[in-house]
């Protein structure tokens, strides 16, 4: 995942989100997280909400990462290339 051109790698596991919508995330880790947030708090829009490349496997998009300050650190939503990816709950993605 590439943010303010800083290129940042990590391993987490999917998760669905419990509301009706079908969206997937992955939780960017807390250490991860705040250090994003140190660096890049000041480029956020509305809602905690930071541009981003994401990558898993062969698919890279444009996407955003929401902070949560439930969780402490940034979420990664999946939706669009859940299937394309094979992303399933449970198992690790970098």
């Amino acid at each position: 995942m590439t943010g303010g051109g800083i290129r940042y790698t990590f391993i987490g596991q999917p998760w669905k989100h419990k509301g009706q919508s079908a969206w997937y995330f992955i939780s960017l880790p807390t250490e991860l997280g705040k250090e994003i947030r140190d660096n890049l708090k000041w480029q956020e829009e509305g809602w905690g909400r930071l541009k981003a490349i994401a990558q898993i496997g062969n698919s890279q998009w444009k996407t955003s990462i929401w902070f949560d300050s439930k969780m402490n650190t940034y979420l990664l939503p999946l939706k669009a290339k859940r299937k394309k990816e094979f992303i399933r709950i449970g198992k690790s993605l970098r």
